[in-house]
């Protein structure tokens, strides 16, 4: 069953990435249309595919470490929201950025 206040808030994000879709498309448009050089041009999107790829990459494994403290937290059978079910959930997403990190900097 779908919550009243969710509709609203898938909205609000739905019409803010349309929004950054078309300032993105008129930016390229606007850099390609200005006669900039064409190595500039690739140099630019090559680099706006890396931070895409690395923004998966980190989204990825963040969700993977929340997955697992979830995981921990229904292993332990907690039923009520609990300072400790808190920290795990926390050290959890501090642990995905932290991997996310270290992965980064070989990357790079």
């Amino acid at each position: 069953m779908i919550d009243g206040n969710l509709i609203p808030i898938v909205l609000f994000l739905c019409i803010t990435y349309a929004i950054k879709s078309v300032v993105d498309a008129r930016f390229r448009q606007k850099m390609v249309g200005a006669g900039g050089s064409e190595e500039l041009i690739r140099s630019i999107l090559q680099g706006e595919e890396v931070r895409r790829r690395h923004a998966s990459l980190r989204w990825g494994i963040i969700l993977v470490a929340l997955a697992g403290g979830f995981a921990l937290i229904q292993q332990s059978d907690w039923h009520e929201l609990t300072p400790g079910m808190i920290a795990v959930l926390a050290g959890a997403t501090g642990i995905g950025n932290l991997v996310y990190f270290a992965i980064a900097r070989k990357l790079s």
